[in-house]
């Protein structure tokens, strides 16, 4: 007797970013531009640089360093991040409630971030925050690569840069208003879904997964 196939969704695993989704790094980074500027002696508004948190670290140090200086600064500035910039991040709210409703639901949660990803695994270990897998150095479109890899059905991002990560992976792009982007620049970005914040996601997601089973 030939066996009936199985009519089981395949567990849905959930992409997330890292700054300004479930961390708020404003403080963090804050604290680690101004003993940056302290120790290199050049001057850094670190008032303006976390307002635009998301692009890679050299990105914003290309403001304030020649070109040839930046990959030695962004190495110093790394390797300050641990001890000045760990403890002085908090979740967001409802970061964990986040992580912790993927797994209710049977689902994988991945971290996906631009951060150096030795700093990224710090945060969330200081945190608590038990993700299935955690890769970095990835910004924008370059996500995607870790989300095919991964099969990732949904990513979680506050940048115009996720949801373009999320777009070029055929993921759908769930969009939080934690970070630099209004919920106008996320929906003409093309993300699919907007929410005020992960307070908001286990909602949604109790809701999605019906839907995705379907």
């Amino acid at each position: 007797m030939a066996r009936m196939a199985s009519t089981t969704a395949p567990a849905l695993t959930v992409g997330f970013d890292l700054d300004m989704t479930l961390i708020d790094s404003r403080p963090g980074i804050h604290a680690c531009y101004t003993a940056l500027a302290e120790r290199t002696g050049t001057y850094i508004d670190a008032d303006l640089a976390v307002t635009r948190l998301g692009p890679p670290l050299a990105e914003e140090l290309i403001n304030w360093f020649p070109a040839e200086e930046v990959p030695a600064v962004a190495d110093l500035y790394r390797g300050m991040y641990p001890a000045i910039a760990v403890t002085a991040t908090p979740a967001l709210p409802g970061a964990r409630e986040a992580v912790e409703a993927v797994r209710a639901a049977g689902g994988r949660a991945i971290v996906v971030t631009a951060k150096y990803e030795a700093n990224a695994k710090l945060h969330l270990e200081h945190l608590g925050i038990d993700a299935d897998a955690v890769i970095g150095n990835l910004w924008a479109e370059q996500k995607a690569e870790a989300l095919r890899e991964h099969g990732a059905g949904v990513y979680v991002g506050d940048h115009v840069g996720d949801v373009r990560g999320a777009r070029t992976a055929g993921t759908l792009s769930v969009a939080v208003v934690t970070g630099p982007c209004s919920t106008e620049e996320l929906r003409e970005a093309g993300a699919d879904v907007v929410l005020p914040d992960l307070t908001h996601f286990p909602q949604w997601l109790s809701a999605y997964r019906p839907a995705a089973r379907a």
